[in-house]
């Protein structure tokens, strides 16, 4: 194994590299407002049962194709299944590229809110929404901290599998979590917090839509980071000793608890200004909590705003890094670029993708609204959102079961999970996840996808 192919050290690298990969902004900004939105902890039960009764199995599948084939998804793919299979990996590579495109420019404006609030003017602001309109339409000022940002992801993935992206994980996650819990102690201590922590734990189950339930089966598979063979890639840097199933489940495990530890900080603080939890939307983290932060006082709301935007910053970086070792590893494995060449290149391109989603932001947007997509979900970076999350990760997902059931074999899945877990052929577990992939999957997954084609294209 060359250099640049370098496997994980260990499998606590590999956790927690596959952890941080999961844990992001979709579980510490998107998954808080969505359950605010959708009936509190009614929508908190459904997603748990999703992510282990979709999530769990396809990462499994996901892990397994990787380290069998030690290649990028476009490789496992066509070492598996032949060249017209490659294409379903190559999607899985144009979609870590588009991502993250966009997610760099969100991050972006988490490190421009994290130095506003810990050094700046922020919180001293009248109105929190006109000055995050007007700050995401600056693009002098979030082109340069959405740059640092890539320019930071790129400083890990160019050093390398355990130089670079295992040493970063195992450095980011345990302050992420040490940052997370500290900020819900604080938390529970506000007035109000009772009800939030109310509101989220107890299931309101009259709430319930259809919509509702294919958001949480959506949420479910987007946080996990799955359909999109950055977990093909991780896998592939791994020991054939490693446990792929108690892996996957301690992955599972870590990134549900994050969101979950989100929604039992976030909720908390809505109830303490006394804002309506189901109006809190997409602009919780960036027109809400600073609201929340100015009425803790200039010490103390400068520190814990800082701390909870140092949060933010954390969980993104965990991601950027996953998202770009995706194409990284396919333009080293397939091109024999260098890892250099490959990181320098890409971050390059990757940066300058993301720029109309970066100009089409804010009350001064140099790219309008988009006139064949729906308010409010009608920008440059929406369109680029949903297509390369809401529907391709879905559709990534599909074709995956359909390959393992149809094409490679659960035979051949169940011999490779079993290398480091002997007990697992003939298990119940196996069998669940067989059945799962085979026929469950497939079924759940082809709603989803066809679900949000309808919801955002066509409705």
């Amino acid at each position: 194994m060359s250099d640049s192919r370098s496997g994980f050290s260990s499998r606590i690298g590999f956790v927690a590299a596959a952890a941080g990969s999961a844990v992001g902004l979709g579980n510490i900004w998107k998954f808080p407002y969505e359950t605010a939105q959708n009936g509190g902890g009614a929508f908190l039960f459904l997603y748990l049962i999703f992510v282990f009764l979709i999530g769990f199995p396809v990462m499994v599948g996901e892990i397994a194709m990787g380290r069998n084939t030690s290649s990028n998804p476009f490789g496992a793919y066509n070492k598996l299944g032949g060249k017209n299979w490659a294409y379903v990996g190559l999607l899985g590579v144009i979609c870590g590229v588009m991502i993250l495109s966009f997610y760099n420019v969100i991050a972006g404006w988490a490190f421009g809110y994290f130095l506003q609030v810990s050094f700046g003017d922020l919180l001293a602001e009248e109105n929190y929404g006109q000055f995050f309109g007007a700050y995401i339409s600056d693009i002098s000022n979030v082109f340069f901290f959405s740059l640092s940002f890539m320019v930071v992801t790129g400083f890990v993935v160019w050093r390398g599998v355990q130089k670079g992206i295992e040493f970063a994980a195992k450095l980011l996650m345990p302050i992420l979590f040490v940052i997370l819990i500290g900020l819900i102690i604080f938390a529970l201590t506000l007035p109000n917090a009772g009800l939030g922590i109310e509101y989220y734990l107890t299931p309101d189950f009259s709430k319930l839509t259809l919509p509702t339930i294919n958001s949480a089966m959506g949420h479910a598979f987007f946080t996990l980071s799955l359909g999109m063979g950055a977990l093909i890639t991780y896998g592939s840097y791994i020991s054939k000793k490693d446990n792929i199933t108690s892996s996957a489940a301690i992955v599972t495990t870590a990134d549900t608890a994050v969101a979950f530890l989100a929604g039992l900080l976030m909720l908390p603080l809505v109830f303490i200004q006394g804002e309506a939890p189901e109006a809190s939307g997409p602009g919780l983290v960036f027109v809400i909590l600073p609201g929340i932060f100015e009425q803790m006082g200039p010490f103390l709301g400068r520190f814990i705003g800082g701390t909870f935007f140092l949060l933010l910053c954390v969980a993104a970086l965990t991601s950027t890094i996953s998202l770009l070792e995706v194409p990284v590893s396919y333009f080293v494995d397939e091109k024999k670029w260098s890892r250099a060449k490959s990181v320098i290149v890409l971050s390059s391109v990757i940066f300058a993708l993301g720029l109309p989603s970066m100009m089409s932001q804010g009350d001064n947007a140099l790219i309008p609204p988009l006139p064949f997509l729906h308010a409010p979900n009608n920008t440059f970076l929406d369109l680029v959102a949903d297509t390369f999350t809401v529907v391709s990760l879905p559709l990534g997902g599909l074709l995956m079961c359909i390959f393992i059931s149809r094409r490679w074999g659960t035979a051949k899945l169940s011999e490779e999970v079993a290398q480091g877990n002997p007990s697992y052929i003939g298990s119940r577990l196996e069998k669940a996840i067989n059945l799962l992939i085979t026929y469950i999957l497939p079924v759940v997954l082809g709603i989803i996808f066809i679900v949000n084609v309808y919801t955002i294209f066509i409705a």
